[in-house]
């Protein structure tokens, strides 16, 4: 298969459609973030990457707080308006008809139309270029209700969560395995008793 070598790119999809809580109750904001992920597990760390000029690096510089609430298909038009949307002209949970309501561990509020929150506390920030880079603890999550089974797992698969890569939004697809199936040894299922085999 022939390949096109192009020079390096943040060409990296799908990666979450997140919206990022800064400041407080009293004075909130809310912006959309793709550069997150997870950085280790134990302790549960992550980062988010901000640019410089955007309105939430400096109250995130100060504070030292941010939450990443995931998003759905339902908020897919107000994740879009929080990216694009400025948090010095308007105020974007208002303008999205978001309820913010207190998180456990930190001052930030959470946004209560996500299925999950993430709590996070700064531990470092590292300059890189266009955007700066808060590595950050999970000091909390918030789950929905609706999307915990019996067993208290959360079933993000029920949760319709979205995704975004290179400018468009996504919502995540069918189920295609689970973490280590191509390994999984398939259960015998055994002849229950009286069970006559077919010859």
């Amino acid at each position: 298969m022939a390949k096109q070598f192009w020079k390096g790119s943040s060409l990296l999809a799908p990666v979450p459609a997140a919206l990022v809580t800064c400041g407080t109750a009293e004075s909130p904001n809310i912006l959309t973030i793709g550069w997150t992920g997870i950085v280790c597990t134990r302790p549960a760390m992550t980062y988010i990457s901000v640019r410089p000029e955007r309105f939430s690096h400096d109250i995130i510089m100060s504070s030292g707080e941010f939450a990443i609430n995931l998003s759905t298909p339902d908020m897919v038009r107000q994740t879009d308006l929080c990216g694009v949307k400025s948090g010095r002209d308007v105020n974007k949970a208002e303008l999205c008809g978001f309820h913010l309501v207190p998180a456990s561990q930190i001052a930030v509020p959470i946004i209560d139309e996500s299925p999950v929150s993430l709590e996070c506390r700064v531990t470092e920030s590292k300059p890189l270029g266009t955007h700066t880079m808060f590595l950050a603890e999970i000091v909390a999550v918030a789950a929905d209700e609706r999307y915990i089974d019996s067993s208290g797992r959360l079933s993000l698969s029920q949760c319709g969560l979205i995704a975004y890569a290179h400018g468009e939004y996504f919502a995540l697809g069918k189920k295609l395995g689970s973490f280590g199936y191509s390994v999984r040894k398939k259960k015998k299922h055994r002849r229950q008793s009286g069970e006559r085999s077919k010859k």
